[in-house]
Parts: C-alpha cells; sequence; structure tokens
C-alpha cells in the first residue's frame, strides 16, 4: 500500500464515519434509515464514478 492508497483510505473511513454518524443522531425508524443509507451509498458511488471517469479522461 502507497502513502496515497493510505491517505484516500482514511478520507473514505472519515466521509463515512460523518455518515453513519449523521444517520445514528437522528434517530430515524429502521426503514428511513435504510432509504437514507441507500441514498448515501448512491451519492459515494456517483462521486467515485465521475473521479474515476475524469480520472480515464485526462
Amino acid at each position: 500500500m502507497t502513502g496515497e492508497t493510505a491517505v484516500q483510505m482514511l478520507w473514505f473511513a472519515g466521509a463515512l464515519t460523518l455518515v453513519i454518524s449523521s444517520l445514528l443522531a437522528r434517530r430515524l425508524p429502521m426503514a428511513d434509515w435504510l432509504k437514507m443509507t441507500l441514498a448515501w451509498v448512491a451519492i459515494f458511488g456517483l462521486v467515485f464514478l465521475v473521479i474515476r471517469t475524469w480520472q480515464a479522461a485526462t
């Protein structure tokens, strides 16, 4: 693992921790929690796709 990979993993872990803590702090019903989790997964997936596409184009 390179230093750059370690930094990326730390950033992802920090971002994921913020998302999970925000979901837990709201004390939502399980169905709403699942919907919001899926929305966050979609957001992170789209950002990941945009970044990878941009990197491949350059």
